[in-house]
């Protein structure tokens, strides 16, 4: 099998600070993004917006 090229997309998961679970998957530019991606969206499991963190997938 051939190994993947490293390009400037790459996939990540965004976990919940609060019940740290992984809910959304999304992609990221490398090249435009150095930072970690922290964004408010809702988490289903506690029922509101809290902030999600960026994870690596495994």
């Amino acid at each position: 099998m051939a190994s993947k090229k490293k390009g400037a997309v790459e996939l990540i998961a965004l976990q919940c600070s609060e019940c740290k679970r992984r809910n959304y998957t999304t992609v990221k530019n490398r090249r435009n993004l150095q930072e970690k991606l922290e964004i408010k969206k809702y988490c289903p499991f506690d029922r509101k917006h809290t902030l999600h963190k960026e994870t690596k997938i495994k």
